[in-house]
């Protein structure tokens, strides 16, 4: 697949220069980082989240776990993760559990983890289980400009 076809268009719009590395294919962001030798703090997971005006995305390292509950203060709603087929009506184009975290391409809200907000370069799913996109960190701050900061994060190990 390499990237989805939203995520391309719009990253190309933003006139973003990006390049992809592929690897086997793995489950998990955290998977994705080890198989592309990429270190996890700078690999960008997503979580969709559910809330009773609709949803966002909620991105941390894939190092890292979301706090629900702080994550729920943060956003000031009652949330829950999104089910499979919720996942998959937003992100028509992409694997399940592959979802990148440029939620403007798809007109979903994102939740920033402030602990990615000073890395040089940022890895992320681009769609599919094989391939990362990579990027500068000022890319990714741009592509994700209209994301809310917030700390709702804590490492995983």
């Amino acid at each position: 697949m390499t990237i989805a076809n939203r995520l391309k268009d719009f990253i190309d719009g933003k006139g973003v220069s990006y390049d992809t590395v592929a690897h086997h294919r793995t489950s998990t962001s955290r998977q994705a980082a080890i198989a592309a030798h990429v270190p996890g703090s700078i690999m960008a997971k997503s979580v969709v989240v559910h809330h009773e005006g609709g949803y966002a995305l909620a991105v941390v390292p894939s190092t890292h776990r979301i706090e629900l509950g702080t994550l729920q203060d943060v956003m000031d709603k009652r949330i829950g993760l999104a089910s499979e087929d919720e996942v998959v009506s937003l992100f028509e184009d992409c694997d399940t559990g592959a979802v990148p975290p440029i939620g403007a391409a798809y007109d979903v809200p994102v939740i920033l983890d402030e602990s990615l907000g000073d890395a040089a370069d940022i890895y992320f799913e681009g769609g599919d289980h094989k391939t990362l996109v990579h990027v500068s960190g000022k890319d990714f701050r741009n592509l994700t400009s209209d994301a809310h900061q917030a700390r709702f994060s804590y490492p995983a190990y």
